[in-house]
Formats: C-alpha cells, structure tokens, sequence
C-alpha cells in the first residue's frame, strides 16, 4: 500500500517534469517528443522509482535501477537524494547529484553540473548525515558548475556557468565566478526563467551593443 501510494504520488510529478520541459526548452515541440527524447527526462523519472524503493528499504534495487539510467543517460542521481516537482535537466550529460541533496520545486540543471560533498566525517570519525548541498526553489544552475557540501542555495538564485559554489547563498541572487561571489541581489520574488545563468536583458542588450561596435570596425576599415 505505501509503494503504491509513492508511486501514484510520483506519476503527478512526473507530470510536472514534463510540463517543465515543455515551459523552459524551446526545442520542446510536444509532450510526446520530450518523453521519448529527452535523456534528462528519462534519468529523472528512473529517479522517480528508484528513490520509491529507497524509501521502502529496497536499497539495492534502487541502486541497480541508478545505474542503469545513469548507462543510458549519462546522468548520475543517487536514489537518496530528494528533488521536487517541476525538475529539469537540460542536455543532462555529466550531471552528478549525491545522496544526501535536497532540490525544491522548479529547478534547472544544465549539463556538467555537480551536486556534491566537500567532507565526508566530522572531527570524530563519524560519517555525516548532510553531505550535499540543499536547492530551495526556482533556482537555474548553468553548464558545468559545482555546488558542493551541505551548503544552502536560496529561493530564485541563478548559478552560471562553470562556477563553484561552496558557501551558503541567499534568495534573489545571481552567482558567477570561480570561487563564486554574488554579482547581483534582486528584489524580484519570481522572475522569467533565464537560461544558463543569464539576465535577459543583459543578453538582449549585448547584441545591439556587438552590432555596433562591428558596424564601427567595417567603417574604420574603410576610412
């Protein structure tokens, strides 16, 4: 009875993933085409049931059925780890998330992307029970970053590319860099989704402004 619980209980948020990639991928063009193409999809949803079995103390079923998603997706996601509705995984290639991390509702990896731990044992030999980061919701993490220990990434914080995130970070913030450091607190409770990382108006922006300097380079070349 409680398996089957879990597992009605999973199919509703597998339903969600799917909306998911239908709302943040624009290469997205139908339901029916993420669910047969999407790698990120297909390793989340092999999570799906394998964290079920973990949960009922099936530990190596969940275990084997990790490895076979992470063989044909190229995904790793331990059966312990807990992660919300709405998840999405973009690419998904080379993506890590470890046992003990938390992911809230409404968040995106893109590939590369490592959810891991930084110390294994505390001062006196014991193995700690929280050794990967928590994700709270609405949080964009781009290609290739590494967010690791048992650190807390706020509400709506965008993460972007190739950044290592080893402090907590609070909500509304866009982090760069290595090691990273916060580039900007918004006020904004909810935004647009922005992929990679990035502020759309700065991207938007960016273009006009490479125009013109092109547009300058050809006139000097002419003079």
């Amino acid at each position: 009875m409680g398996i089957y619980h879990t597992m009605n209980s999973n199919y509703k948020i597998i339903l969600q993933d799917i909306q998911a990639i239908m709302d943040r991928d624009p290469a997205a063009r139908s339901k029916l085409e993420a669910v047969i193409c999407s790698s990120g999809l297909h390793a989340i949803m092999a999570h799906r049931l394998a964290h079920a079995l973990w949960k009922h103390n099936f530990l190596l079923a969940a275990r084997i059925l990790s490895q076979i998603a992470r063989f044909f997706t190229g995904i790793e996601i331990h059966p312990g780890a807990k992660i919300g509705a709405g998840f999405m995984i973009d690419h998904g290639m080379g993506v890590v998330i470890g046992e003990t991390a938390v992911i809230g509702n409404n968040v995106t990896l893109y590939h590369d992307v490592t959810l891991g731990g930084r110390k294994f044992y505390d001062e006196n030999g014991k193995k700690l029970e929280k050794r990967h980061p928590t994700i709270c919701d609405n949080v964009t993490i781009g290609s290739g970053a590494q967010i690791l220990g048992p650190i807390t990434i706020g509400r709506n914080v965008k993460i972007g590319s190739n950044a290592i995130v080893i402090k907590d970070i609070p909500d509304n913030c866009t982090v760069v860099n290595t090691p990273a450091y916060i580039v900007k607190k918004s006020e904004v409770k909810e935004e647009t989704f922005c992929s990679y990382g990035l502020e759309p108006e700065k991207s938007s922006a960016a273009a006009p402004a490479k125009t013109a300097a092109k547009k300058s380079v050809k006139h000097k070349q002419k003079d």
